[in-house]
């Protein structure tokens, strides 16, 4: 009796274990659901603490500079350029970004008008947002970003969280980082430590380049649009600029209130805009993007479309805007404690290839 009473004790206690982790495991995820905005904008504050110690770290390597004061120079460099461009350019953004809001609705209301005298496209009339539907659509995507705060200064909470708290992360981020491997048993503290530095190493230069990249589509579309003569044009291409931070979905909603606003005044113009977002897609499609990718995780652009799909749904706007950054952490975090520890395939490492597309 003794034999199977023990047997039966074993099986009980292994059952006790599954059922304890998958509790926890479920508990997890409700904790995940629950405090999702909240665990976005932590991730959006550590992205932006990751840039300050990139620039910081770049600073230092090439004056000598103590690190605390490196990220001194690049903070006070960063407000003097945000302050002072928003101080000169104020006026200029705030007169545009009115005649934007006024001047949508009419380009919207010819397009309904243009496609309506072509049979074969009078359906796609039903299907147009009403004028007030599709302002009503923009005023509610920044207040319901997907973050932390809403209402109408909901982004302007998010951005001073990011800010401050980024700031705090990037002035000592070994505490944190610390305090986080103390949560890890001592046997894989050491594992734990390489894991987190080459997923901040691999964000920094991801989001190095990519800010150059924002700065190259957001100039080009200013330029672009007012050589073609198209109004607003340095609104619009702040607004090109920073949804460039969005692979492939961003250019694609920059270029349709642009597109919109040359339509109101010739269609000839509005097709000319058309090529011209076209042209500065395909720059960054073809070089810049590569150019970044081949510093920084290689991710296909059918994953980072399906994971913009995923984040979206669960987070908003927000999820899309952030979906590549996170993907690229995943990958990371598959290739490095799912492949080379589990699976004990560390080929790429040893051969030095760059991680497959």
């Amino acid at each position: 009796m003794s034999e199977p009473s023990s047997t039966h004790r074993r099986l009980l206690r292994r059952f006790a274990i599954v059922d304890g982790v998958a509790v926890l495991f479920l508990a997890l995820l409700a904790g995940v659901w629950f405090a999702a905005s909240a665990l976005l904008l932590v991730f959006a504050c550590v992205l932006f603490a990751i840039l300050l110690y990139e620039l910081s770290a770049i600073l230092c390597r090439r004056f000598g500079l103590n690190r605390k004061l490196g990220l001194g120079i690049v903070v006070i460099v960063l407000l003097l350029v945000i302050g002072l461009g928003g101080w000169a350019m104020a006026p200029q953004m705030s007169e545009q970004a009115s005649q934007l809001a006024r001047d949508i609705p009419t380009s919207l209301q010819r397009l309904q008008q243009m496609v309506e005298k072509h049979p074969l496209l009078k359906r796609l009339a039903s299907e147009l947002p009403q004028p007030k539907q599709f302002m009503h659509y923009l005023e509610q995507m920044v207040p319901n970003a997907g973050l932390f705060f809403g209402g109408a200064l909901g982004a302007v909470g998010n951005v001073a969280i990011i800010l401050f708290v980024g700031i705090y992360f990037a002035i000592a981020p070994r505490s944190y980082i610390d305090g986080f491997v103390k949560l890890v048993p001592q046997s894989r503290r050491e594992r734990a430590r390489q894991v987190l530095s080459e997923i901040g190493g691999t964000l920094g230069r991801w989001l190095l380049g990519t800010s150059v990249s924002m700065l190259i589509a957001g100039v080009a579309t200013t330029i672009g649009l007012s050589l073609l003569g198209v109004p607003l044009a340095l609104i619009l291409g702040i607004i090109a600029g920073l949804l460039d931070f969005i692979p492939y979905v961003g250019p694609v909603m920059a270029g349709v209130p642009a597109v919109l606003i040359a339509l109101s005044i010739d269609p000839h113009l509005a097709l000319y805009t058309v090529l011209l977002f076209l042209g500065i897609q395909m720059i960054h499609g073809y070089v810049i993007q590569p150019l970044i990718d081949s510093h920084t995780v290689q991710i296909a652009p059918a994953v980072i479309i399906v994971m913009q799909l995923i984040f979206g749904t669960i987070f908003g706007f927000a999820g899309i805007a952030l979906a590549t950054p996170m993907t690229a952490t995943l990958m990371l975090l598959v290739k490095m404690l799912y492949v080379e520890d589990i699976l004990g395939d560390r080929s790429q490492e040893q051969d030095g290839a760059p991680p497959a597309g």
